[in-house]
């Protein structure tokens, strides 16, 4: 079969189902809910051979700043045959002229060099049975009239208007927030994912703000699973570790073109929403 014969339709609430069950194919913890986040916040497409769904693909758009691709998988029995190509081809007509972020498997790596993709970094996920940590001073919980401060503290670290996310996050999960002078200085959110929780964003101007704001959720979380994906530039994965947040595999940060590192002294990213969100 090639895949000529195959068709690429847009990904719509009719095949959330059978995406989950190609995640599950590929060792992914995503549940539908998961899915139906990442569907809310992007735009995809599916491979369709037959009746059946063998290839996804989405696009989040954050405003005109940028747009992240994620969630491309492809049918185990559909590999080698061009596939995560076309897909590809149909996430990049979505982006537009935007810049571009993924993070990539091992497997995928050649397909996204060839496309133009570079390395920008090194995406560490840590995940476990939160031990009995205690809360480190200085975070509280987020109230409604902190979002528009953690929506700049996010653009000022990120790179691009994420307000949507940010939003979603607010009313599917909750954030806490530290404060310096009575202004939001750092921020971190917390929601169900997969097997259990995760911890993400979180957007701090040190390490030490940074393992406060984790330490706010863990506390809180004793007994359950949790998990953060960070990057090795920031130092918090050995402070994970030995929280009981086991490292249990890697994902390659790329962009087209690169990203220019941040600058802002204030506002540094320490672990990411998810590696499909970034």
């Amino acid at each position: 079969m090639q895949t000529s014969q195959i068709e690429l339709v847009a990904f719509g609430p009719e095949h959330l189902e059978a995406a989950a069950q190609l995640s599950r194919q590929a060792g992914w913890p995503h549940r539908l809910k998961d899915w139906q986040m990442a569907l809310s916040l992007s735009k995809g497409a599916v491979a369709i051979e037959g009746d059946r769904v063998v290839g996804t693909v989405l696009t989040t758009i954050y405003e005109a700043e940028c747009a992240a691709i994620n969630m491309v998988i492809v049918d185990e029995a559909m590999r080698g045959r061009g596939l995560g190509r076309k897909l590809m081809a149909a996430a990049l007509e979505i982006a537009g002229s935007r810049p571009l972020r993924l993070v990539a498997t091992e497997q995928g790596l050649p397909l996204y060099e060839r496309l133009g993709f570079q390395k920008t970094g090194v995406i560490r996920q840590h995940q476990g049975v939160a031990g009995g940590i205690a809360a480190l001073p200085g975070t509280e919980a987020a109230t409604a009239g902190d979002m528009d401060a953690i929506i700049e503290l996010d653009r000022r670290a990120f790179g691009a208007d994420r307000r949507q996310l940010l939003a979603y996050l607010a009313r599917a999960g909750e954030f806490a927030v530290m404060r310096s002078d009575g202004r939001v200085c750092g921020f971190a959110a917390l929601r169900t994912f997969g097997r259990g929780e995760v911890i993400g964003p979180v957007i701090a101007a040190g390490l030490d703000e940074a393992k406060a704001l984790v330490a706010h959720f863990v506390a809180r979380r004793s007994g359950q699973f949790l998990r953060v994906d960070t990057t090795v530039d920031t130092g918090l994965a050995p402070w994970l570790a030995a929280q009981g947040l086991a490292h249990v595999g890697d994902g390659i940060a790329m962009a087209k073109p690169p990203i220019p590192r941040a600058t802002d002294p204030a506002a540094a990213i320490f672990a990411l929403v998810n590696q499909a969100l970034g």
